[in-house]
């Protein structure tokens, strides 16, 4: 029988190894969902529908409270958190659900904030707190705040890969001509020394990748596969997005979706690079913040923005063997959904 419980509580203390979880279980999980951009200061009814929907776990995939210091006291980002705690849908989803979290850069406490962030340290411990990550947690312990998690039987194991795309950045390129389209804020920035991960973090998701799971749900912050844009994305460092392609591709890894937020939109993505199965990603944000205005090119995006409340869901049919990647707006219902096989996933069909 499944017994609820926090996966921070059965986490790993290896420093760099992915953190292995015992197969929990008759079953892998078939309903997961996710969302990103929770303004604690504005109303929040998607939570209903969130519930409505009964995810098995509820990834926070970025800005889960919206902080950004205005002192060294992080008095702005404190009180974030206590308002969240008082959301009530909020509330019950994280006591209720299992479920994981990482920052985006409202919560890491600067707006678009990188590596240079000089107060991340003592966001990062407001973090762990807020999540109630235990004290021997490595994460408390290490840089970043990058984990891997493993659910399942083997034949339907559904690995969690949550990348930090903020401790380690560096800086981005400035635009030219603010607010162009495709040049808002940031240029591609082709320099070799730019990263967006770091090294240690490059090196640990080589590892987590090359661990055996037949689903592998790859969580960014920010968008991985997007183009026509000028905001953040991984496209800002043009090489370490071709990296970030190619360390998948060069362990083998099939099965893989990737997951991001941060934009305030919704959107679903399909990009196929040489030499491996195409890539997914579904961009779910925000969960109460949007940006009705939204108009971009998508040379690979399927479909329109939905530029609306709304929250990301993975359906796991197992016995099908396919898996359905779909935004659902405030109300539940789906707004936008594609249905992909596991042998287009490069996985046994």
């Amino acid at each position: 029988m499944f017994r609820r419980r926090t996966l921070a509580q059965i986490m790993t203390a290896a420093a760099l190894a992915p953190a292995p979880l015992v197969a929990q279980g008759p079953r892998g999980l078939s309903r997961i969902a996710f969302g990103s951009c929770a303004d604690q200061d504005q109303p929040q009814p998607i939570w209903d529908a969130i519930l409505a929907y009964r995810p098995e776990l509820f990834i926070f995939a970025g800005d889960n409270v919206y902080g950004d210091f205005r002192a060294p006291d992080a008095a702005n980002l404190r009180r974030a958190y206590a308002r969240a705690d008082e959301v009530a849908g909020y509330a019950r989803l994280r006591a209720g659900v299992e479920h994981l979290a990482i920052w985006d850069d409202h919560d890491y406490g600067a707006n678009d904030g990188g590596a240079d962030f000089p107060h991340k340290a003592l966001a990062k411990d407001l973090f762990l707190d807020f999540w109630k990550v235990p004290a021997d947690d490595m994460r408390r312990r290490r840089e970043g705040l990058y984990e891997s998690w493993l659910r399942g039987p083997a034949g339907q194991r559904v690995q969690i890969i949550i990348l930090d795309t903020r401790w380690f950045r560096s800086p981005l390129r400035p635009t030219d001509r603010r607010n162009a389209p495709g040049k808002e804020r940031y240029l591609p920035d082709p320099d070799p020394a730019k990263t967006m991960l770091g090294a240690t973090q490059w090196t640990w998701l080589a590892e987590a990748l090359r661990q055996p799971a037949e689903l592998r749900l790859l969580v960014s912050s920010i968008q991985v596969l997007a183009e026509g844009h000028g905001w953040e994305r991984w496209g800002n460092f043009p090489l370490e997005r071709e990296k970030l392609i190619a360390t998948i591709r060069d362990s083998g890894a099939r099965g893989v979706l990737l997951l991001s937020g941060d934009r305030h939109i919704g959107a679903l993505y399909r990009e196929a690079p040489p030499g491996m199965p195409p890539l997914y990603e579904v961009t779910s944000s925000g969960l109460n913040k949007s940006f009705a205005a939204a108009r971009e090119p998508g040379p690979n995006r399927l479909g329109e923005l939905y530029a609306a409340p709304n929250f990301g869901a993975i359906d796991i049919d197992w016995t099908g063997r396919s898996v359905t990647v779909a935004l659902r707006e405030e109300s539940g219902a789906v707004c936008r959904s594609a249905t992909v096989s596991f042998g287009e996933l490069g996985l046994p069909a």
